[in-house]
This record gives structure tokens, C-alpha cells and sequence, in this order.
């Protein structure tokens, strides 16, 4: 893992194309901007492991149309 130190306005570039910007620091609270391409999809971490499982769920729950319909493969 990278650490870096930031300031209020300083910002980070990732490949590039992704910055990065420190926007207001306010107690324990870091708030940040971040600009990215439109294909590029960002998450807070709890909704990403959410949407992680939700994915899961949702694939061991496909039926076999095959197996549903009784047909042999």
C-alpha cells in the first residue's frame, strides 16, 4: 500500500486519467474529489462488498433452463 500525506486543494494522478483531490479535512473526516473517466466505476468500499455479494446471491440463484424445463443436456 502507497501512503501519501495531502493537504487541503493538493490532489494525486492515477494513470493518468484519475485524479484525486483532497477537498476539506474536518476532524477525523477526509471528504475527496474524485474525477474519472465516465467508464471508469467508483464506490465507497461497503457498497462495492454489498454490491459484491448481492452479485453472488443473485448468480447462485440462476436456474439451469435446461434443468427446468426437464430436458436432458
Amino acid at each position: 500500500m502507497l501512503v501519501l500525506g495531502r493537504k487541503k486543494g493538493e490532489s494525486i494522478i492515477i494513470d493518468d486519467n484519475i485524479e484525486i483531490t483532497v477537498t476539506a479535512i474536518e476532524g477525523e473526516t477526509v471528504k475527496l474529489g474524485i474525477s474519472a473517466p465516465k467508464h471508469i466505476t467508483i464506490h465507497r468500499q461497503e457498497v462495492y462488498l454489498e454490491i459484491q455479494e448481492e452479485n453472488k446471491r443473485a448468480k447462485s440463484n440462476v436456474i439451469n433452463l435446461s434443468d427446468f424445463l426437464g430436458m436432458k443436456k
